[in-house]
């Protein structure tokens, strides 16, 4: 058996129950984009994303089509709205506490020790957006070369720096001391390289950013690698579960990058008859897009994985399968730039299946549970596997 999963990242379709906790009661993310930037999306359709509950059908958009797949939404139990609690819930982790945050920004007790490893002093240390603060801290930064350190509404610690300024491989650097420093009481999940470049106002340097997470409990990859079955990590998959877990790790550059990746792994891995998961996280929708409030740019970036979608499809094996998956929201209609929390998509496929609804699944561990069921691997945590659902 080989199973691909792909995360769509942010592609929320709609408030979780305790939305309002979070100031997101109404979001949705998928709605909500297509509502202000319309593309079509006739192969999600088909595939069962038009067949979810709440989900607006349209002849411009989702076309109201029978599916052909798997489809539900899956709650998040974990207290959160970001990529690391979304994700570690998917594999088996459900946290009983969020992450901490620095909404007032890191206190001295942190930023000393960074100061000190660095050499070079810091800029900003408050919340901002990833764009602005570029633009705003960038000048200052290339006459001083002090790294520009920010938080915002998830539990990150991000530094950026120019890369004229500061070579990659000293970010990187700077960015595992900071991890060796934000431990215990100052701990975060993830401390993220964000290099850019150019000249004012900047751009980012997507490709190149690199995340250091936090270090998981035993995960549902744990028990497939266990097994002695591939485990391959593609895009920023393998960072948000600080590199455990894998057998195989592929970078990928933007969400056209990670297609091209996951399509010719599928096929290898076919061709070879391997066994085992391809776990594939697309970034763009969520970094590029859903942060900046640009529906038009998630619009376009869903009908691009769309048109994917049969390609994806034709390269799943006869003894494979494939699961479609977003960890959380992140309505670009919404008020201010962060996540929103909503219902994860669940979308599964395999050849000669038939169309079944999968429901509301009680926690986002349901896709561990299943993935183990799925390859073979012993699995005594949280969730319940929808694997039976599918043959």
């Amino acid at each position: 058996m080989l199973l691909t999963i792909i995360v769509l990242d942010s592609v929320g379709v709609g408030a979780l129950p305790d939305a309002e906790q979070f100031g997101d009661a109404g979001s949705h993310t998928l709605n909500h984009t297509l509502e202000a930037a319309p593309v079509k999306l006739p192969n999600l359709a088909r595939l069962g994303l038009a067949s979810l509950p709440g989900v607006q059908t349209g002849e411009g958009t989702l076309p109201a089509v029978p599916a052909e797949g798997g489809y539900g939404r899956l709650r998040e139990v974990s207290p959160g709205k970001d990529t690391s609690t979304g994700h570690w819930e998917f594999m088996g982790v459900q946290l009983q506490h969020p992450f901490q945050v620095f909404p007032d920004g890191f206190p001295p007790a942190v930023m000393d020790r960074f100061d000190a490893a660095t050499g070079r002093g810091h800029l900003c240390n408050k919340p901002y957006s990833g764009t602005e603060v570029i633009r705003d801290f960038g000048p200052e930064h290339l006459n001083t070369g002090a790294p520009i350190v920010y938080t915002s509404a998830d539990s990150v610690f991000q530094i950026a720096a120019h890369e004229d300024v500061v070579p990659l491989e000293t970010l990187y650097a700077w960015c595992q001391a900071a991890r060796e420093i934000l431990q215990g009481e100052f701990a975060v999940a993830r401390v993220i390289a964000r290099p850019f470049r150019g000249e004012f106002p900047f751009e980012r340097a997507s490709e190149h950013r690199k995340d250091y997470s936090l270090t998981p409990p035993p995960t549902v990859l744990d028990a497939v690698k266990a097994t002695g079955q591939a485990v391959v990590g593609i895009g920023k998959i393998p960072d948000i579960y600080a590199h455990q877990g894998f057998t195989e790790e592929i970078h990928t550059d933007d969400n056209a990058d990670g297609i091209r990746k996951t399509l010719a792994r599928m096929r290898q891995a076919a061709q070879a008859g391997e066994r085992g998961l391809i776990f594939t996280n697309l970034v763009d929708f969520d970094s590029k897009y859903g942060h900046r409030r640009d529906p038009k740019g998630y619009s376009a970036t869903l009908a691009e994985f769309d048109q994917a979608l049969p390609e994806l499809l034709a390269a799943v094996p006869q003894e494979g399968a494939l699961l479609i998956l977003s960890d959380h929201g992140n309505d670009p209609t919404w008020t201010g730039t962060d996540h929103t929390r909503e219902h994860g998509l669940l979308l599964a496929w395999h050849p000669g299946m038939q169309p079944v609804a999968l429901g509301d699944r009680a926690t986002f561990a349901d896709v561990g549970a299943t993935t183990a069921e799925a390859l073979g691997a012993v699995w005594t945590g949280p969730g319940e596997s929808f694997w039976n659902d599918l043959n």
